[in-house]
């Protein structure tokens, strides 16, 4: 199997991928969770038409030949304030004081700012002409009932959930985070807390896409870390597919001697996908399926593998956390290279940076080491620029395509 283009590999595992099952949760708890269903509205917001001012609620033809010279006086029947109701219709030659929020008596059409207005206890005179709806907040103007408020697939945020509490909604229907299981292979690691002997190294991917996972909306959990051995390997695999949604391993899927995970999938009947994608950093990947989960096997290389999986396994995550497909895929931008890149890349290359708006153009400065083992260059990146293949070195001010984090 042949390495494919990245964009063609992420389409494949999107095809692939279907949310996890839903829940129930209250408003209180479901900020940052992706909505299950449709949510309708039951009722108007504003239910009622009300006042945007502390001021005075009068008929409009009353004030027909207002002016400064000649203002229209009108009795005052009584004051209703926030929360309250009317107790009078208003008729010609008189107005109600109303304060912000307050519902607009029967017979009243127009509302007048008070700081606009001179007025008495018993009196107010208005300066102007106004006209029928002038300074009315409508029932419905906010939200009318029978419209989508919130779509399946969206993420609430404070918004969604004060729309949600408006309508006296309690608790929606949200996916479930999808369980997503970690492995690290490889017989050079050793565990944070264990001594390190000559030749090993600590296990960082553990803990890089243990941050990852959560941050896509999932639970991550730890399988464990195993030798460069495909029984081994094969035998932790089938243990997390029996327990997880969806399963990141790291290390082996490149063509070495010790590089096995590929056939320890086979041996755990997972169906290969893809196997390399046409992209540097990140070509080495081995991606399957079984049962309809999905297994994403990353290089050990830690930038390789975040690359890969940012612009590869990271939009199928998504959908499985219930996201939209229309919001699965990065959003792509145009960037302009703040420093240029001195290599060719006969392939597609992936820069990572940060982005830079400070002078109204999309800037993307250049993380300092972008080579596949250089973690460190990943620390506070936002985005990626795409430098096409057949490219040479790559000069300050060049345009390229971005994908936002």
């Amino acid at each position: 199997m042949n390495p494919i283009p990245f964009e063609e590999a992420r389409e494949l595992l999107l095809e692939m991928s279907r949310p996890v099952s839903a829940e129930k949760v209250s408003l209180d708890q479901c900020a940052g969770r992706i909505v299950a269903e449709d949510i309708k509205a039951a009722e108007n917001v504003p239910p009622f038409d009300r006042s945007p001012y502390d001021g005075y609620a009068f008929r409009a033809d009353d004030t027909g030949k207002a002016s400064k010279e000649n203002p229209a006086v009108l009795r005052i029947l009584e004051e209703i304030p926030a929360g309250g109701i009317p107790h009078k219709e208003v008729v010609s030659g008189t107005a109600v004081k109303i304060l912000t929020g307050a519902p607009i008596p029967p017979g009243a059409d127009a509302v007048c700012m008070y700081e606009k207005t001179e007025f008495s206890d018993t009196e107010v005179r208005i300066f102007k002409p106004f006209r029928a709806g002038d300074n009315i907040v409508c029932a419905g103007e906010d939200i009318r009932a029978g419209s989508v408020l919130v779509k399946a697939g969206s993420k609430v945020d404070a918004g969604t959930a004060g729309v949600l509490a408006s309508q006296g909604i309690a608790g929606i229907k949200v996916y479930r985070r999808p369980v997503i299981g970690i492995i690290s292979t490889g017989s050079e690691l050793t565990e944070i807390g264990e001594k390190r002997e000559n030749g090993k190294i600590y296990n960082s991917n553990r803990y890089t896409f243990t941050c990852e996972a959560s941050r896509a909306g999932g639970i991550p959990l730890y399988m464990g870390a195993v030798p460069d051995d495909p029984g081994a390997i094969c035998s932790l695999l089938e243990r997390a597919l029996s327990i997880c949604d969806t399963v990141i391993l790291t290390g082996g899927v490149s063509v070495g001697d010790y590089d096995y995970t590929a056939r320890a999938m086979e041996m755990a009947g997972i169906r290969i996908l893809v196997n390399g994608v046409s992209m540097k950093p990140g070509m080495a990947c081995t991606y399957g399926i079984r049962d309809g989960k999905l297994v994403c096997g990353l290089s050990g290389n830690p930038a390789s593998s975040l690359t890969n999986y940012y612009m590869v396994a990271l939009p199928a995550i998504r959908r499985l956390a219930g996201i939209s497909l229309t919001e699965c895929r990065p959003r792509e931008i145009p960037v302009i290279l703040e420093e240029g890149y001195p290599k060719a890349s006969p392939g597609t290359r992936f820069l990572r940076g940060r982005l830079d708006l400070t002078d109204g153009k999309v800037r993307m400065h250049i993380a300092r080491d972008q080579g596949n083992v250089v973690l460190s260059s990943s620390i506070g990146i936002d985005v990626m620029a795409m430098v096409p293949a057949g490219s040479g070195p790559v000069e300050p001010g060049t345009a390229l395509r971005g994908f936002l984090m």
